[in-house]
């Protein structure tokens, strides 16, 4: 059995090798094509969120990571790979547990009038970031669950066809991501008050997670579900 220090150093790792082997269950359950198509190109980008560890570091959290690449760089493997998992799973959780599918948008509707917001939708998260990184003392993760948030909005204005994916997606993720968390606070208890920088955040824990970790998920599955279609000018139907 691994020394409870060196299990605290290589949690951070774990963790994430564990939402990969959720990752690849969802991928091979799915059974259309498109969706795994969907699921792996939306991982894929979203892993490249991985490099924005070093805005988090300190201020939000300090995780001991492989060789300690994060103190040395403020860069980590595990930020890469924690952020390819959630990433292709938000995308798919709404096909996944029910029976939809894609068709692609027509011309004719592209030129609808609510699809003038379409650019903003897409750009919003990231201008919004930025804005409240520059412009506030927020801690980031504050900030990327207001422009979480703003994304959405925008979104259910420009394509309200995505609805109900993105409400149902919304908690759905939450509800995996729940119990995800679970199991590091069950595998390594202390873990979260050693390494989330409670002081700077509410501090609040639910069953041990810290709260904003949950505001994050219910925000993100909320927005990040409907990226796949918005960019792609694709909407779900019910598939037969």
């Amino acid at each position: 059995m691994l020394n409870y220090s060196i299990k605290m150093q290589y949690a951070w790792f774990i963790w994430s090798i564990l939402l990969l082997i959720i990752w690849i269950v969802v991928y091979v359950t799915l059974r259309s094509k498109e969706s795994r198509k969907e699921m792996l190109i939306v991982s894929l980008w979203t892993s490249l969120f991985g490099l924005t560890e070093p805005i988090f570091l300190y201020e939000y959290w300090t995780p001991l990571s492989l060789f300690d690449l994060n103190l040395k760089t403020g860069f980590d493997i595990e930020s890469v790979l924690w952020s390819f998992g959630v990433g292709g799973i938000v995308v798919v959780l709404y096909e996944f547990f029910f029976k939809k599918g894609h068709a692609a948008i027509s011309v004719h509707e592209r030129h609808a009038a609510r699809h003038r917001f379409h650019l903003w939708a897409v750009l919003s998260v990231p201008v919004t970031v930025s804005i409240l990184f520059l412009a506030t003392d927020l801690n980031p993760i504050y900030s990327s669950i207001i422009a979480l948030l703003v994304g959405s909005l925008i979104t259910l204005y420009c394509r309200p066809d995505l609805k109900d994916k993105m409400m149902a997606s919304a908690f759905l993720f939450f509800g995996v991501y729940f119990l995800y968390f679970l199991t590091l606070v069950a595998a390594f208890p202390g873990y979260v008050e050693s390494v989330w920088n409670l002081d700077a955040i509410s501090g609040i824990l639910v069953l041990g997670i810290p709260l904003e970790e949950l505001a994050f998920a219910l925000t993100f599955g909320l927005y990040w579900s409907s990226v796949y279609e918005h960019t792609k000018w694709r909407k779900v139907t019910i598939k037969k």
